[in-house]
């Protein structure tokens, strides 16, 4: 599974590369601090593969990679998706490493 470290993510956001960024964090997560990216959260996720692109890089993050490791591996073993990307940590490692206003839990 190919993952992408909080650093790297950001310096990908400052580049300006082209990335989807996916939240699988519940509604009321994500509305209660977020890293911009589309929330769907992990139970709605199969009913709403068309919201997730086939092509180009998809970062998909949780609170700390478990619930998004568990995703990529259901979405590339029985959907064929073959772009998506981990972020280590997930947002606890982006309120570590990046930005302590967005700490979680």
């Amino acid at each position: 599974m190919k993952e992408i470290s909080v650093q790297e993510l950001k310096s990908w956001k400052e580049s300006g590369k082209t990335f989807q960024l996916i939240d699988v964090r519940d509604n009321y997560e994500y509305e209660w601090n977020n890293i911009d990216g589309t929330c769907i959260p992990l139970n709605t996720v199969l009913d709403n593969l068309d919201r997730i692109n086939r092509e180009g890089d998809v970062v998909i993050h949780c609170n700390s990679g478990n619930r998004a490791v568990a995703l990529i591996d259901i979405l590339t073993n029985r959907h064929g998706f073959n772009n998506l990307i981990n972020l280590k940590g997930g947002i606890e490692a982006w309120a570590e490493e990046i930005d302590s206003s967005k700490m979680a839990y």
